[in-house]
């Protein structure tokens, strides 16, 4: 089986026990999101599992690249929590905008895509996660906890020339977008839909931000943003967790921000390639329930990713890293990352605590717009220019 994937999968750790409980050849083709995309709408024949982002799903399936999944051939799907299923994780919580995964999980009869209960979905919800951004505490002196909580924080005077931005349009323009809004620098009807006008002034603040020199660089990948981080070029950024471990793993305080307006949430999941039939059809229904099936979730757990079928992971976490990861205590002893390299120290609390709580704190889900072609060449315009401007002595 031909996996089409990004960074998120950590196939490097799964790989031969994925192998050896299916009995068949894995094979994984990771790229960055971009780039995945692309491959997956375009070349539709050149994998068989497309394992991306809901936020990332609209085009495939309007190039019919991926085909429909039979709810009654996954095995765990009572399982599957409420948070792609119902938009929340619990009735108290709301639903939050953006692409919200519950919005496009159903297969109609027609073919389109809603939130309307079917027996068949558009892709499997698998790994997750609340983003923010992180802080390198011991390069700045900042108490994040204590100090920092708004998105706002990102355009404090005090980061000036130490700040890095995700390059991924779907992502990192949000990051800039919740920054601007919790400043009360733009407005937006719809944060997660915006209008051409409202595309033209976000890009354009995040043009002044740069050609002022606020905004240092640009990331693609975690390990590059890790390295930014453990350089000291960057003191804050756009971070995801494995970044996070990374650093902790190599003894760098770095701090991920709660919010007070709420996280930039993401949810992965598994696609069917549309050529699939007969035993490479079942092969893969098999892939998809082996990698909910637990095991896979506890390797995701320890990058800091969450799992849909958490009730599963449980069984392959011990109770210290079950308590850190999803229930949000004090780790009762130095804890590993995917690679069992010790990663989290003894007393550390993860940022924003539990995992309920977190779900329940999300401002908006990354999100494909409706004017995303036009997002797209502006930040594409936008980001080219960073690159060539020359750099400039940062403040600090």
């Amino acid at each position: 089986m031909r996996i089409l994937c990004t960074e998120i999968t950590p196939y490097r750790q799964l790989q031969a026990r994925a192998q050896a409980e299916l009995g068949f050849e894995l094979s994984f083709i990771q790229r960055d999101f971009q780039t995945t995309q692309r491959i997956a709408a375009t070349e539709p024949d050149s994998y068989d599992i497309y394992d991306q982002c809901f936020h990332n799903l609209d085009i495939v399936w309007h190039w019919r690249a991926v085909q429909a999944i039979d709810i009654e051939r996954i095995d765990l799907w009572s399982e599957i929590n409420g948070l792609t299923k119902h938009g929340r994780i619990d009735l108290t919580a709301a639903v939050a905008v953006g692409d919200a995964p519950v919005s496009r999980l159903y297969v109609q009869d027609d073919q389109s895509l809603s939130s309307m209960p079917t027996g068949k979905i558009s892709m499997l919800p698998t790994a997750h996660n609340f983003d923010s951004f992180g802080i390198n505490e011991t390069a700045s002196g900042i108490d994040v906890d204590a100090d920092v909580h708004s998105w706002s924080e990102l355009l404090n005077p005090r980061w000036f020339g130490r700040v890095a931005i995700v390059d991924e349009p779907a992502i990192g323009v949000f990051d800039i977008a919740l920054a601007a809004r919790s400043a009360g620098r733009i407005e937006f009807d719809d944060i997660g839909n915006m209008s051409v006008e409202e595309i033209d002034a976000l890009i354009d603040f995040a043009t002044e931000l740069r050609d002022s020199g606020h905004l240092a660089t640009f990331w693609r990948t975690t390990e590059e943003a890790t390295a930014l981080m453990e350089s000291g070029e960057t003191w804050i950024s756009s971070m995801w967790s494995p970044s996070v471990v990374a650093l902790k793993s190599r003894q760098r305080t770095i701090r991920q921000a709660v919010p007070a307006e709420g996280y930039r949430a993401w949810h992965g999941g598994l696609c069917l390639a549309h050529h699939l039939r007969g035993h490479r059809l079942d092969r893969a229904y098999a892939y998809l329930n082996w990698f909910i099936s637990g095991w896979p979730g506890s390797i995701l757990a320890r990058q800091g990713y969450y799992m849909s079928v958490d009730g599963r992971v449980r069984e392959f976490l011990d109770e210290d890293e079950w308590n850190y990861w999803y229930n949000g205590q004090p780790a009762a002893r130095p804890l590993p990352d995917p690679s069992g390299r010790p990663a989290i120290r003894e007393g550390a609390i993860r940022s924003g605590g539990q995992y309920w709580k977190r779900a329940s704190h999300i401002a908006l889900w990354n999100s494909t717009m409706d004017e995303h072609n036009y997002l797209v060449r502006r930040w594409n315009h936008f980001i080219s220019r960073s690159h060539s401007l020359p750099q400039r002595r940062r403040m600090g």
